[in-house]
């Protein structure tokens, strides 16, 4: 379907007395009622901390008003939202981004032709064709733009909201936008959209102004804001908001010069959810695709951003090379020997197998989810699951963990670092580790979840990973440690990790029969933290995965 196709398809937006709150009951809008009919193109002004994005929110659905109602005309389709981040994987093509996009959004019973035709379609309409097969990351600004643009075009919506989308483009390329957004209106799309930019005011039908603390100053035409604040140019119009006079003032004043206005005819019967009308063209329909189907879309996916970022790849594979060789650099061969054993250091190398194994899963799993928090967020608002996103990640990276906790066993081995033994203690101390490994990603997917940006997951490293150093048990063991660092000691995955190992191994036979006279003291001074069954060790990993799996579904789900 083209844009000449989707005449009068636009849907029309009644806000009536909408208000919005923060915690702590801070009023951010107050009572803002106005009427967009379909296929206008209106813009929401106002300085700074206005409630733009806020009164938006509303608008869309995002975030449903603590007061009043939205409601709007027409079928249960569900509205497109664009916000200022980019909605799109800047790792790959932009025809595979946007066919994921697609598959992910369009019903379930959409064919493979389909999906192409529709992607093929918002390509041409956008005029992004000859940029198809390049990486998003490469794109322009403004190319981007459109192709988070895009992305929402897919399902052909009756209504598009944008969170300035002139944003932090150069004039030229920010006209070009609104001219893309003015044809989509002309073609029957109703778009809302937020804007700093003056000259954006200029291509719309409507201009929606808002004072401090989300009043309404004014709804109507670019040409009756001017008349209205009297100001030659929409500038100014900002001077006279951040004048003297009060936003309730400004309010009260617009409200009595429309108090003689005809009210819009009454809208359809709406659906009332509390003390908050959503008419269902305005909450949309979820038509999901089926949870095993997303998840399996979205490993593939990963897959693909993963396999295509070659930093990346190159620093998930050089990390654990680095690691191996430290460790044969810093410990001598023969160390297990049973003839002549060194059980200090058998103590080192199974700590720092251990740590080994969680710290490839932590940085694994530290920037999974930060740095795409933007998409997962509107992926969200279009229906998509958090357990099937947070699981599609264990997918992708888990495998990957195991093969890297292989070889890390596999070269201590033939380094001597390890001591000959059969295949089932070796498939052993694998599961140990790889269950540490997945405990720890799944911590830092918590983390990555829970940070606003990069920069916070990577300052968080260090502060979780000391006390995986202190508290395991290797430096100083559990039992004579002082009461409280014994219970800090059950909440360290890797301790149960070092413990697994070196039951495995049977250290205590190795130091209780061993060659060396540092054997007894220093079982001693462990005590039976190595008597444990090792599937003990492997159920409290278990626990602790699952836990922080959960954890991060949780947080995820208030965060989007």
């Amino acid at each position: 379907m083209t844009l000449d196709s989707a005449k009068r398809r636009g849907l029309r937006i009644d806000v009536r007395g909408v208000g919005q709150r923060v915690a702590g009951g801070r009023a951010t809008l107050h009572d803002v009622s106005l009427t967009v009919e379909a296929g206008e193109l209106v813009a929401i002004i106002g300085g700074s901390g206005a409630g733009k994005t806020t009164l938006l929110d509303a608008m869309a659905g995002v975030r449903p008003p603590a007061e009043g109602q939205v409601t709007g005309d027409g079928d249960r389709s569900a509205p497109a939202y664009v916000p200022q981040d980019d909605i799109v994987h800047l790792e790959l093509s932009l025809r595979r981004t946007l066919t994921y996009a697609a598959r992910l959004r369009l019903p379930a019973a959409t064919t493979a032709d389909e999906i192409d035709r529709a992607v093929r379609d918002v390509l041409r309409d956008l005029d992004l064709t000859e940029r198809a097969g390049q990486r998003v990351g490469t794109l322009s600004g403004g190319e981007r733009k459109r192709a988070s643009i895009a992305v929402e075009l897919l399902t052909r919506p009756r209504v598009l909201f944008l969170d300035e989308p002139t944003s932090g483009l150069d004039p030229a390329i920010a006209a070009e936008v609104m001219r893309l957004l003015r044809r989509f209106a002309d073609g029957g799309t109703t778009v809302v959209l937020t804007t700093h930019s003056p000259s954006d005011v200029g291509h719309c039908d409507k201009v929606t102004v808002l004072a401090r603390e989300g009043h309404l100053a004014f709804f109507g035409t670019p040409a009756e804001a001017l008349s209205y604040f009297e100001a030659d140019r929409v500038e100014q119009i900002y001077e006279r908001l951040a004048g003297e006079i009060s936003p309730g003032e400004w309010a009260r004043r617009f409200a009595e010069s429309r108090g003689e206005r005809q009210e819009p005819s009454e809208p359809p019967e709406p659906v009332v959810v509390g003390r908050v009308v959503v008419e269902p063209a305005i909450a949309g329909e979820r038509r999901g695709i089926g949870a095993v189907r997303e998840w399996w879309l979205l490993t593939r996916r990963g897959a693909d951003i993963l396999t295509r970022n070659r930093l990346t790849v190159a620093i998930l594979a050089g990390s654990p090379v680095m690691v191996l060789a430290m460790f044969a650099v810093l410990f001598r061969p023969g160390a297990f020997s049973f003839a002549d054993p060194s059980p200090s250091a058998t103590v080192m190398i199974l700590f720092w197998i251990a740590f080994g194994g969680f710290f490839f899963g932590l940085t694994y799993g530290l920037l999974q989810i930060c740095t795409e928090i933007a998409v997962l967020r509107r992926e969200r608002l279009a229906g998509l699951g958090v357990g099937t996103y947070v699981l599609s990640k264990v997918a992708v990276l888990v495998p990957l963990l195991a093969a890297v906790d292989a070889a890390m066993l596999g070269v201590l081995r033939a380094l001597d670092r390890l001591p000959a033994a059969g295949w089932s203690t070796y498939g052993s101390l694998w599961v140990s580790l790889l269950l540490s490994s997945a405990a720890a990603f799944a911590l830092g997917l918590l983390v990555s979840a829970a940070v606003t940006d990069p920069a916070q997951a990577t300052l968080a490293l260090p502060m979780l990973c000391f006390p995986q150093v202190l508290f395991v048990g290797a430096i100083l063991p559990v039992p004579i440690m002082a009461a409280v660092g014994r219970w800090l000691s059950h909440a360290m995955s890797n301790r149960w990790a070092f413990e697994a190992l070196g039951h495995t191994l049977n250290v205590e036979r190795l130091w209780a029969e061993g060659g060396s006279s540092l054997g007894p003291p220093l079982l001693a001074s462990y005590g039976d933290t190595f008597g444990r069954a090792v599937a003990v060790d492997w159920a409290v990993l278990t626990g602790f995965t699952a836990v922080l799996l959960g954890a991060a579904c949780v947080v995820l789900a208030r965060r989007t």
